[in-house]
């Protein structure tokens, strides 16, 4: 067998894709190259075609030696399954314990055990076995609307610079009021650096487990009326005025200050018996991410030119090490206060979601999973080995990036996650829905592939590699159901058609944006949308309406050197024509006025007839869910991030238009809002 022939079979058995469709229709093939690089990240020797076979061979040996495999996840109402004949012991979660005796591959007696994660035993094998049901939790029935916030973008006469979670609880009482939604989508809440320009963005995070104190209400946390006069002097009160009025979201500054108050709270007020337990039970992922916080603050207090774990003195950059044993031995109160940080975040947020069922809304909080983590964060230093290094995540070329993406983080290890029994994964799925009703999950495609692309190649030599997407979507519907979370699955970009399939089975909601539902150029109609959807017009990375009308997306982009002249104008002609096919639906589904203007390049501002029928649009489809974002309620132009950019744009931290007082005082607001409940009650959102 030629080496090119053993490193395509040899691809294949590791679930790489030999070929793809592109968004164009155009047919790729992975390149040998890809392959060997690819191959080599997983762990294989692919230096000659025998030494290709050997260490493939001896990979597929010791799995086939386990009497269990590693990990199994099957269904409530199929039979337990397995090969060959022997006796196994079940000891469930809950703490029964099953016998039986697996015959010609079936469990005999016919076993009916509990969903949840149990061990299972035969002689001295062990394995997790993960019981799921077939379908994560839907919505309660009817038609439901939502608001979708940036949380650090809200403004109120209150905060110190940044929205935080009594801003939130302020938002949910008028949402409810003013405008009857039954949930408030966020961005991801990911603890980050809160580092401009690079480290702000909500979908990059330093843990996708932990969650960002920077949205902490600093005067609701418990001890702060007994450092409130030393901390709150004349100079801090200026400070927070400035933050409060500054446009954009100075995160250094409000971390600083935060951090201060937070510092003197703890040391006023030291963790209790509830704090400690809670830290206990996060276990060893609460305590890595803590040990990292504690480390990465102690090391730059040393040397200020330290930012990254990987340029850290050598004896810290792994946990397991003496060096970070005699630290965290050496710093207990400083890995106890981000504990307590931690605990703080999960207090003040679970009351923003019993605030959402007070106030009637059906589903509450929305969360969202982000798909990276920093290749520089915490998640990296920690568990190093669930992530394939030499590889990083990207997309293809395709009309939005001719190019293709690299987004610079590593890929999931699909072998290590099974060895591990899913156990991290289902962390980031439980945490992040955790004081919610609903988890988007972006990107969800990774559940059943993801672009790889060699370090050293270019987006444009990839390949697709493919995941254990059934264990991963069964994980998923067990978290739903026993979190009572309702999951929406971004599913934009290049998507298999049997991707959808598999979500619509398991009740994972799709995601449809306005801009992107088309048929051979045409906007779709509403009642071309699916039911088992969430409808929005827009993302955080895509204009908003009045960007989209007015083409403010494209100025921003010219001006941040992202593209050039010439794209500027083949993007503008664009528009035009988007623009015009945008108002020939309007009119076919008679949401336009008589008499009013039909030409779309005679039309450059967003009018309030053109707002009131495009938000109209999106509201009349069946999709069980709709999701008016901030920006398109207040009609703002601009999105809250480039992607391309970095400081040439001011990529998340553009605060609301208005004040959260403003939206019940200043009529412009109220008519915006008015504007957006009309739609609710006529559609049947209520």
């Amino acid at each position: 067998m030629p080496l090119d022939d053993a490193l395509r079979y040899a691809a294949e058995r590791n679930g790489v894709q030999q070929d793809f469709w592109d968004i164009f229709g155009r047919r790729h093939f992975t390149e040998p190259e890809t392959n060997r690089a690819i191959l080599t990240a997983l762990g294989l020797d692919c230096s000659t075609e025998d030494s290709l076979r050997a260490s493939l061979a001896a990979r597929e040996e010791a799995e086939q030696a386990r009497l269990l495999p590693q990990v199994m996840v099957v269904s409530e109402n199929e039979p337990l399954r397995l090969p060959g004949n022997f006796d196994i012991e079940i000891v469930a979660e809950q703490g029964e314990t099953y016998h039986a005796r697996i015959e010609n591959g079936v469990a005999n007696p016919a076993l009916k055990l509990p969903l949840g994660y149990h061990e299972a035993r035969a002689g001295d094998c062990v394995m997790r076995l993960i019981v799921t049901p077939d379908q994560a939790l839907l919505p309660a029935p009817g038609k439901h609307a939502g608001l979708g916030i940036t949380l650090y973008g809200l403004r109120s006469q209150r905060n110190w610079g940044c929205g935080d979670f009594r801003d939130l609880m302020d938002l949910i009482d008028w949402a409810a009021g003013a405008l009857h939604v039954d949930f408030i989508a966020l961005n991801p809440l990911h603890a980050i650096h809160n580092r401009r320009p690079y480290n702000t963005s909500p979908y990059l995070p330093n843990s996708i487990f932990y969650r960002n104190f920077l949205y902490l209400d600093v005067e609701g946390v418990r001890g702060y009326d007994r450092i409130r006069t030393r901390f709150m002097d004349t100079p801090t009160r200026a400070a927070i005025d400035a933050l409060r009025a500054a446009p954009v979201v100075e995160y250094e500054q409000v971390a600083a200050l935060k951090r201060r108050a937070l510092n003197l709270i703890f040391e006023a007020n030291p963790p209790g018996d509830d704090c400690r337990e809670w830290i206990a039970g996060e276990g060893d992922l609460l305590r890595l991410y803590a040990t990292y916080c504690a480390l990465d603050e102690y090391l730059h207090a040393q040397d200020p030119g330290l930012w990254v774990w990987p340029d850290w003195p050598e004896p810290y950059r792994d946990p397991c090490t003496p060096a970070v044993q005699r630290f965290a031995a050496e710093h207990e109160r400083e890995i106890l206060f981000h504990g307590w940080l931690q605990w703080t975040v999960d207090l003040q947020l679970t009351r923003v979601q019993n605030r959402t069922r007070r106030a009637g809304m059906r589903i509450g909080l929305y969360h969202d999973l982000a798909l990276a983590t920093d290749r520089y964060g915490s998640d990296l230093w920690a568990h190093r080995k669930f992530y394939v290094a030499g590889c990083g995540v990207g997309s293809p070329p395709d009309d939005f990036s001719p190019t293709g993406q690299d987004w610079s983080f590593p890929p999931p290890n699909s072998r290590q996650h099974r060895a591990d029994g899913y156990r991290l994964y289902t962390e980031s799925i439980r945490k992040s829905m955790r004081s919610g009703g609903a988890l988007r999950i972006d990107h969800v495609m990774r559940l059943f592939r993801l672009y790889w692309i060699p370090q050293g190649h270019d987006a444009a030599h990839g390949a697709y590699v493919r995941d254990h997407a059934d264990d991963l979507v069964r994980i998923l519907a067990l978290e739903s159901v026993r979190n009572n979370a309702v999951i929406v699955g971004e599913d934009l970009g290049t998507v298999e058609p049997e991707v959808r399939l598999a979500l619509a089975r398991f009740g994972i909601l799709s995601y449809r944006l306005l801009y992107f539902e088309r048929i051979d150029g045409a906007f779709k109609l509403p009642d071309q949308y699916p039911a088992r959807a969430l409808a929005a017009s827009t993302t955080h990375d895509l204009a908003t309406i009045a960007g989209f009308w007015t083409g403010a997306d494209i100025d921003a982009r010219l001006r941040a050197g992202t593209i050039d002249r010439a794209a500027y104008d083949a993007q503008r002609a664009d528009r035009v024509r988007d623009k015009q096919r945008l108002l020939d639906a309007l009119f076919t589904v008679d949401l336009m006025p008589p008499g009013y203007e039909r030409q779309a390049d005679r039309i450059t501002e967003l009018t309030g007839e053109l707002h009131y029928a495009i938000i109209g649009f999106l509201a009349k489809t069946p999709c069980v869910l709709w999701l008016v974002n901030q920006e398109d309620m207040t009609k703002e132009p601009d999105q809250q991030n480039l992607p391309g950019t970095t400081s040439e744009y001011p990529n998340w931290s553009r605060k609301m238009r208005w004040s959260i007082e403003d939206l019940s005082g200043l009529k412009e607001a109220r008519d915006c809002a008015a504007m957006v409940a009309y739609w609710i009650e006529t559609t049947g959102r209520t």
